[in-house]
């Protein structure tokens, strides 16, 4: 397993938008907080930027903390790998004695390594078993959810996690091949994708698999809910002065963080106040103008930064408690 082929997207102005909140100097060294550690192509980077900083990391992966572990060996203490899911962070800050962090970084959706490693089942370009899963220790694969969920359900699922227009076909077309035999692996499904769409339909944006494809993967792992959770967890670890930067490759992950980080910047006060009390003020500030797009250099260089959209923000006051 090449490390060579994992870009980190975006990286520079994910840099230079943490930069400030941990190049400050003070009694303690500044904690940043890789949320999706992967490969560990942003943490390498945060930790050669900021040579004072210390890293906590977290992977659901175990396979991505044992490569990253290696990557990062020479940053001995600096770096803290944990396998945990990024909405467990107050948890892990908790164990670790850590009150409050100067940085958190997301970088969304699924890493180099699962997609290049063929028995993943995440590609639609090859075929594999249809797992899926970001951690293959727990929680129930891809075919699993294909074979076993009813109708009604799956079609719930490519519209809201895939914004699959033509999921009742699909769906119609799986729950009629399951019943002959269970799906097992990634190239039949990708076939009956391609069988059951109407033609206009194949001629639109690249492989016709890849909404089903990532609204199972979105299903198999929780992603949204997970997220949903997350980001007022990272938002809530941020100490004053403190930055996040988030990373989405889907309008689904983008709209949730917009609204999470658009809500800290608001004004909560009832209207007609005179005067605005602290606890009404915004605990935000957005650091980005809507979501941030990679360049059409990265893109050029890396396909996989093409979806990229990236929001930051940095905590301006205290909770009210």
């Amino acid at each position: 397993m090449s490390q060579t082929r994992h870009v980190p997207v975006m990286l520079q102005r994910c840099l230079d938008l943490l930069a400030p909140a941990l190049e400050a100097t003070g009694p303690q060294p500044p904690v940043v907080v890789d949320c999706t550690l992967g490969l560990g192509g942003h943490s390498e980077a945060l930790l050669t930027a900021f040579p004072e900083a210390r890293l906590i990391a977290l992977d659901r992966d175990k396979e991505a903390l044992r490569l990253s572990g290696e990557r990062l060996a020479p940053y001995g203490d600096r770096a803290t790998l944990v396998h945990a899911v990024y909405d467990e962070l107050p948890e892990v800050l908790d164990r670790l004695g850590i009150p409050k962090v100067q940085g958190v970084l997301f970088d969304l959706g699924v890493s180099s390594m699962q997609l290049d490693e063929a028995d993943r089942g995440f590609a639609y370009a090859q075929d594999a078993p249809l797992d899926m899963r970001m951690d293959q220790t727990t929680g129930i694969s891809a075919a699993e959810v294909l074979n076993t969920y009813p109708p009604g359900e799956l079609v719930r699922i490519l519209r809201a996690y895939g914004e699959e227009k033509q999921a009742k076909r699909i769906v119609s077309a799986v729950v009629r091949e399951r019943e002959k035999e269970p799906f097992d692996t990634s190239a039949r499904l990708v076939e009956l994708i391609r069988d059951s769409l109407p033609q206009a339909a194949k001629r639109t944006g690249g492989n016709p698999a890849k909404r089903t494809f990532q609204a199972l993967r979105i299903e198999v792992n929780g992603e949204l809910r997970v997220l949903e959770r997350a980001v007022p967890a990272a938002v809530d670890s941020l100490a004053v002065g403190g930055r996040i930067a988030v990373l989405s490759y889907h309008s689904l992950e983008d709209r949730l963080v917009k609204q999470v980080l658009a809500a800290g910047a608001a004004n909560t006060a009832p209207p007609g106040l005179p005067v605005v009390p602290e606890r009404y003020q915004p605990r935000l500030k957005l650091l980005t103008r809507g979501a941030e797009l990679p360049t059409e250099e990265e893109v050029a260089e890396n396909r996989r930064a093409a979806p990229a959209r990236l929001r930051g923000a940095q905590r301006i006051r205290e909770e009210e408690r």
